[in-house]
């Protein structure tokens, strides 16, 4: 783990305490009851992950940082901790009242709810109404979303924009779905795209300069 301050270390305990013992479930479910159950996991892109997206937005210098799937905050606390750090500002979307409530009370546990703007609401919806162009995107939705995310947000990305897709590996049962969204990425011939075998695999993909 990185070295952040206090407040922000024991929020990251917090969610790390939660993995450890949600894993321990998940493990003792049949795949079945664990579909059924899925929402009230956290299902989080892990701290590799996290610690590679917080180093790219810093290197990067995004401005406006969008999370398509808030969950329950865990990757929206490391964008929030990258944008503290170079004057950004996060907007994060998530469909759930449960979820998101307990996102901002974990970032106003660490000192970082002034750097997020939560948006409730259903997520392509959310992306054609938002007034913003970004610099750095996550999505991380249900997998069946991600090519309906990429189409709207697709105009919406500044040259040079890098979008992060999660769980292009894993599970496997997202297979078609992951296989469809890189698919749809490529078929632009806009990006320079890369799958990365970190977490769950991230597909990094970049907006060439025009």
């Amino acid at each position: 783990m990185l070295d952040f301050d206090k407040d922000i270390s024991t929020v990251f305990e917090t969610y790390h305490q939660r993995i450890e013992t949600e894993n321990a479930l998940m493990s003792s479910l049949s795949i079945e009851e664990g579909m059924k159950r899925r929402d009230e996991f956290l299902l989080p892109v892990g701290e590799e992950v996290g610690t590679f997206m917080y180093q790219m937005v810093k290197a990067s210098k995004a401005q406006t940082i969008l999370e398509v799937g808030t969950s329950y905050g865990y990757s929206t606390l490391w964008l929030a901790c990258a944008a503290k750090e170079i004057g950004a500002k996060v907007i994060t979307f998530e469909i759930d009242n449960e979820k998101a409530n307990y996102a901002i009370d974990q970032l106003v546990k660490a000192g970082l709810a002034n750097v997020v703007d939560f948006r409730v609401g259903d997520a392509v919806e959310r992306i054609k109404a938002a007034p913003e162009m970004f610099d750095f995107v996550l999505v991380d939705i249900w997998k069946e979303l991600y090519v309906p995310a990429f189409n709207v947000l697709y105009p919406k990305l500044n040259p040079g924009a890098y979008l992060v897709g999660d769980n292009m590996t894993f599970p496997p049962s997202n297979k078609k779905e992951a296989t469809e969204y890189r698919n749809a990425i490529r078929a632009t011939q806009a990006f320079d795209s890369v799958l990365l075998p970190i977490g769950s695999g991230i597909e990094v993909s970049q907006l060439l300069e025009k």
